[in-house]
């Protein structure tokens, strides 16, 4: 990768992320070109758009009730939800919006806690589960505390425990290497985020960057899925087309959910799906599908 010359801090993760798909270039391809689909096949079900929500927490600062307002979008665009941290009761009242909600349990290092919690999420109806392995350590290198809670990192097999108490698919979040994405196939994954935890550590190599790699490995034996910095239907194209299955989007929708609830996120999840329809059916890529990684070019120099 090359040695950036960036405004602000060289090492914000989250700008070179940003950079990284910026320097992405499509080449376009018109002959034999079809009006696009992009339902999105997932764990036996339909959906209108790849694009889902991100594993967000605690939006009541955003929105009254966000996560439940922003899970009632998610429905209206027939767009899978994802929730993060919350209280039974916020599962719960998510669930029960009728939105097909993937619920990321943290790191906890109760392992206790976490079987109840993945034994809760399953009763309240989630279609997946899931953890967030990257937020098991802090800055300083110990332990994190997220809200008072203690974490810790999980080994395979205490990962492979987890997968076995539960009969829903379990998603290992927070991969950004081959080594991991072959650990997570391991321990039975039915599911990987590539993701560098909005920027939670300096100098983090851009999603993007290392999912052909990881694609690689997991060879299509389980659905891959991207977050960080997707802005754009342009973004979630070029997460597509090198690899994933589908991507979250979770800042971008904060402005609308904050102005206009549930239907800001409606509205936004659809205009993102249509400027995806329309970068498919320029580059003659009638389903999520039939997306061709050579379409993509790089900017000299990374």
């Amino acid at each position: 990768m090359r040695e950036m010359e960036m405004k602000g801090n060289p090492w914000d993760s989250n700008a070179i992320t940003r950079e990284y798909f910026d320097s992405l270039l499509l080449e376009m391809r018109h002959i034999d070109a079809v009006i696009p689909s992009t339902k999105l096949e997932l764990y036996g079900e339909t959906f209108d758009t790849p694009i889902m929500m991100a594993a967000l927490s605690h939006l009541n600062n955003v929105y009254e009730n966000g996560m439940v307002e922003m899970a009632k979008g998610a429905l209206a665009a027939n767009a899978v939800n994802w929730a993060g941290m919350g209280d039974e009761a916020e599962i719960a009242a998510i669930t029960a919006t009728g939105a097909r909600t993937i619920n990321i349990i943290k790191p906890y290092a109760d392992n206790d806690y976490i079987f109840k919690r993945i034994e809760y999420a399953e009763r309240c109806g989630v279609i997946a589960v899931g953890m967030d392995v990257d937020h098991s350590f802090g800055g300083n290198g110990l332990y994190d505390v997220v809200l008072g809670d203690k974490m810790k990192p999980k080994t395979l097999m205490e990962l492979k425990e987890f997968i076995k108490s539960t009969k829903l698919p379990f998603i290992i979040k927070g991969v950004l290497s081959e080594q991991d994405a072959y650990k997570a196939l391991e321990a039975g994954a039915k599911g990987i985020v590539v993701s560098h935890h909005h920027g939670i550590m300096n100098y983090a190599v851009p999603p993007l960057y290392t999912l052909p790699k990881i694609a690689k490995v997991i060879n299509r034996q389980i659905p891959i899925f991207v977050d960080c910095g997707v802005m754009s239907g342009m973004d979630v194209f070029k997460a597509l087309a090198l690899g994933a299955d589908a991507v979250s989007a979770g800042r971008v929708i904060m402005e609308p959910l904050k102005k206009n609830g549930a239907m800001g996120v409606r509205d936004q999840i659809i205009k993102m799906t249509e400027e995806l329809a329309g970068v498919m059916a320029r580059t003659c890529s009638q389903d999520l599908n039939h997306i061709d990684s050579a379409v993509i070019y790089q900017r000299n120099g990374w």
